[in-house]
């Protein structure tokens, strides 16, 4: 979903009869307010979900929704899908069929994702120089040594894309479990990576993404809902802060 933004004289002007050339004075004699504070210029990006508030009288604006959901097996990452049951069918969100998908999981991969109607918040989750860290519970078919921890530490070759991936790093839990943190979310690039090794990931689970972890007590299929002010904490590089959502 593209977020449309635009000037804050532009669109004052469009949902005001106020001129263009008039909301500089405006500006000077702080009578217009963006989210609560002080607009200081009249080349102001404004998002459809930004409050402006002209001369005391509010102008339209949506409202933007950042969901929590823990997804279960079985159910395919997508908005729409002629065949299986899709992340939106699952839930009974108000205003889900404006949400968009951050990021996916694989059909039978469970565990946190995120929905939004906010495109530049999904579009920055992704950024590589934000370095936001994706933390999985891994079950492999096969015992998991440290020579796998090594190796995502020093990167694996995806020949049939011509890279090799950044450093992850890999917790060992068991003979047979571990957790990994990783900062790409390529094509099954966590069953790719156990491949290197012939080894099968019998269970995928993601259980956090950046600082934000699946709460405890969301069910497969139950959703959560964060603020507007957690779900931008997450964009701060290398943010090690807990978020807990905001129950449904």
């Amino acid at each position: 979903m593209k977020l449309s933004r635009t000037r804050l004289d532009r669109f004052v002007s469009l949902h005001t009869d106020i001129a263009k050339n008039s909301i500089r004075l405006l500006i000077a004699q702080k009578k217009i307010t963006i989210n609560g504070l002080l607009a200081h210029s009249a080349n102001q990006t404004i998002t459809p979900f930004d409050q402006v508030n002209v001369t005391g009288k509010m102008l339209p604006h949506k409202t933007a929704h950042y969901v929590v959901l823990h997804k279960p097996k079985g159910v395919v990452s997508a908005t729409r899908d002629d065949k299986n049951q899709t992340v939106l069918d699952i839930i009974q969100h108000p205003h889900k069929d404006e949400l968009h998908i951050a990021g996916r999981l694989d059909f039978n991969t469970t565990g946190l994702m995120l929905l939004s109607n906010d495109g530049f918040w999904t579009r920055h989750l992704s950024l590589p120089e934000l370095c936001i860290q994706k933390h999985y519970l891994v079950t492999t078919a096969d015992p998991i040594t440290e020579q796998y921890r090594t190796q995502f530490l020093a990167g694996i070759d995806f020949n049939f894309e011509g890279i090799t991936t950044k450093p992850a790093v890999l917790t060992i839990i068991n003979s047979h479990q571990a957790e990994l943190a990783l900062t790409e979310g390529r094509y099954h690039q966590v069953k790719r990576m156990f491949g290197f090794f012939n080894n099968t990931v019998t269970q995928l689970h993601r259980f956090a993404i950046g600082p934000l972890h699946l709460p405890a007590n969301l069910a497969p299929g139950n959703y959560a809902e964060l603020t507007q002010q957690q779900a931008y904490s997450m964009l701060k590089p290398n943010n090690s802060n807990q978020i807990t959502p905001k129950p449904d």
